[in-house]
């Protein structure tokens, strides 16, 4: 499926989208700091930072530990994923005031490590499909951080190594209409 924007935008907002097959290397902890660094110069409010994330490669003893956060239906192809993130947010600012803008910030962050994999041909694939409950115990949180999302990433893989209902769906998804998302002043009634 080739994506086509109603209204002419980057081409890198078009082609970035959220592929399952991974081939299984490991992702270089060089490579995941280069995402991070992209996360790092997302825009936040007062210039807070409040995303903050676990990782590990697939290298690594921790990613064991991840990837049982993961719902089945996930585990089946983040098998073959070369890194696993937890996305998380800091709820508090430095002052101790709730921080009202920490999901939205961390949402910023996440679309700039989505748009950095993208660039560098990777597989940057994020999803709810976890227990965050469970990821806030068994990360042993503070309270002050809020669980968001967990991230794949990985090498592309081949297609065929995917299961066959998975294989159907890995194709870039289309979009709802603009004018379906937008409107001007208050809701439409």
């Amino acid at each position: 499926m080739t994506r086509v924007a109603e209204f002419p935008i980057e081409s890198m907002l078009l082609s970035r989208w959220s592929p399952r097959a991974m081939n299984g290397q490991p992702v270089s902890e060089e490579t995941l700091h280069r995402l991070f660094e992209a996360a790092h110069w997302a825009p936040s409010a007062g210039n807070s930072q409040p995303w903050r994330y676990s990782y590990a490669s697939r290298s690594d003893p921790e990613f064991a530990t991840l990837f049982d956060l993961l719902v089945e239906g996930n585990q089946i192809w983040c098998k073959q994923a070369g890194a696993l993130i937890v996305a998380l947010s800091q709820t508090v600012l430095d002052n101790g005031r709730p921080h009202p803008t920490h999901a939205f910030d961390a949402g910023a962050a996440w679309m700039s490590l989505a748009l950095q994999g993208s660039a560098l041909g990777l597989v940057v694939h994020g999803m709810a499909g976890f227990d965050a409950a469970r990821a806030r115990t068994v990360l042993e949180l503070p309270d002050s951080l809020a669980v968001h999302a967990m991230i794949a990433v990985g090498h592309p893989g081949r297609l065929e190594d995917l299961p066959e209902k998975l294989q159907e769906r890995e194709k870039p998804s289309p979009r709802r209409p603009v004018r379906e998302l937008i409107w001007k002043g208050r809701f439409p009634r």
